[in-house]
């Protein structure tokens, strides 16, 4: 028998990386909603009152980004002073440009294109993607990141509505699932860190999160006498969001995608348009991977798809399903080719991708949401 433990963590969106990646998917929906066709390279930083906007956007429209920034600020929550990062009053510096026309060229007009009557948009770049999905939950998502989001949304929602009125924005969850011949059978250890106002009692803190966050998000078939809590092991976290820790988009990529369980190509997501294959071909991987374990071949899969910067088809697709697989690997690439158009502009329209859907995508997770609009999470039949 096989026993081992797990780990995967997440974040709240008042975590400072966080923060940066909703901003910067907020602008990105914000050209998509005026222009579908925006080509949109967005990265944030952010520190004590202080946001920089930063990158390459190219669009027949205008947007009030001071608006959008300040907005998504607010919605997080830090609106007050005392947080040293107040969406009404920090400083806002805007450096953006538009696309490399080298760039362009390449994304506009295809290899492909040349040796063919329809005209194709070539990848944005070169890279790797990754896909994965298991049966382990409802969402095909593995254990330890799915109860990790649920637990980081409860935090947010504690405090949203005034459930635990002392919470700050920021926070951390983590989740350590134990397995016993690569099922879950229990979770070990639960970590929460919770940004609060002063002068709270640590025992206080932990009553209230084990009480109305802990056992509100996680299964408690899972849990047992030996699970062990650890709930702001410092003691005391007060100062938190981007007044204790500099800020940056795509630094969660993590967070965003399986929780360390598979494999990641390197590239972020936040506040690139989908002709970015960093950000929808890691979508149509995902779609790809859940395909197949929904249809049945395999109890775990993971989907590498690759592409060279300016051509339409990938130069390769590899699937691992870790030995549970009812057909061979081999025969699943077929398959894929058979089923999915793996070109840029096919999984755009297939995913319908040019719609301003991004926010919904910048915390918690990029996968195993329950949402019509989020169209990668779709099951298809191969």
């Amino acid at each position: 028998m096989s026993t081992y433990l797990f780990t995967s963590e997440s974040v709240t969106e008042g975590h400072p990386d966080k923060i940066c990646d909703q901003i910067a998917d907020a602008i990105l929906d914000g050209y998509i909603t005026k222009d579908p066709n925006a080509r949109v390279a967005c990265e944030v930083a952010v520190t004590t009152d202080l946001v920089i906007i930063m990158g390459e956007i190219s669009a027949n429209c205008e947007i009030d980004l001071e608006k959008v920034i300040r907005d998504t600020i607010r919605k997080i929550g830090y609106d007050k002073d005392e947080y040293k990062f107040n969406a009404d009053t920090c400083e806002i510096i805007i450096r953006l440009d538009k696309q490399s026309p080298d760039i362009a060229m390449g994304v506009d007009d295809a290899v492909e294109t040349k040796e063919s009557i329809e005209k194709e948009i070539g990848a944005g770049d070169q890279g790797m993607m990754f896909g994965y999905a298991c049966d382990e939950t409802e969402e095909y998502m593995p254990l330890a990141i799915t109860i990790a989001h649920k637990i980081a949304k409860r935090l947010s929602d504690t405090r949203k509505q005034g459930i635990i009125k002392y919470l700050r924005p920021d926070g951390k969850a983590q989740v350590t699932v134990e397995y016993e011949n690569d099922i879950p059978k229990r979770i070990d250890t639960i970590v929460v860190s919770a940004q609060h106002e002063p002068n709270i009692s640590i025992e206080r803190i932990r009553s209230d999160i084990i009480k109305e966050v802990v056992n509100y998000a996680v299964p408690k078939n899972m849990i047992d006498i030996n699970t062990k809590y650890l709930i702001n092991p410092t003691g005391c976290f007060v100062i938190g969001g981007p007044a204790g820790d500099t800020g940056l988009t795509g630094r969660k990529i993590i967070v965003d995608t399986y929780g360390g369980y598979a494999r990641h190509g390197g590239g972020a997501f936040s506040g690139k348009d989908p002709t970015k294959v960093d950000r929808s071909a890691a979508y149509m991987a995902r779609h790809v991977a859940k395909s197949i374990v929904a249809s049945g071949y395999a109890k775990r899969c993971e989907v590498q798809i690759a592409y060279a910067i300016g051509k339409a088809n990938p130069v390769s697709i590899y699937v691992d399903t870790f030995l549970t697989g009812k057909i061979s690997n081999e025969e699943l690439i077929k398959k894929i080719k058979n089923t999915f158009d793996l070109k840029p502009r096919s999984i755009i329209d297939k995913l319908n991708l040019k719609t301003p859907i991004y926010s919904k995508t910048s915390v918690y997770g990029h996968f195993g949401k329950i949402d019509e609009s989020l169209t990668w999470e779709k099951v298809e039949k191969i």
